[in-house]
């Protein structure tokens, strides 16, 4: 019976663990920021503003990497490396110190916003964990 009523909660269970891990770590990760590359007019970025941009900042994964919004048609502002120059719109890169980290191409809904970013997020938090092990 419990594994029933789980079941709706498991697309959460990526998020809920970027939580704690924030909770735990929260001042590690203070040099983590979501960069967001998007364009006027693009409908998944719009989409993806009335569905995650309101909560984006009071939430764990928001205090953790801070967004950033770039038009995807300027040049990178000169303190931001990326592996290579986003195509698409929205693409959120995730950096560290102004290096990225790792990047979520496209808006694929709310639910799988929300897990991707927890789990780039827990990433990045356990290879600054074992970095200062």
């Amino acid at each position: 019976m419990l594994r029933v009523l789980s079941r709706p909660f498991r697309p959460l269970r990526p998020a809920l663990a970027a939580a704690a891990l924030l909770a735990w770590a929260g001042p590690a990760l203070a040099d983590l920021q979501l960069y967001m590359f998007d364009r006027p007019g693009c409908p998944y970025c719009l989409q993806w503003e009335r569905e995650v941009g309101p909560a984006y900042p009071n939430t764990a994964e928001g205090r953790a990497a801070p967004l950033v919004h770039l038009d995807i048609r300027d040049p990178l502002p000169p303190d931001l490396t990326v592996a290579s120059q986003p195509q698409f719109t929205p693409t959120f890169v995730l950096a560290e110190d102004g290096v990225e980290l790792s990047r979520i191409t496209g808006y694929p809904g709310e639910a799988f916003f929300w897990g991707l970013l927890g789990q780039m997020i827990a990433e990045a938090t356990a290879v600054e964990e074992g970095a200062t092990e």
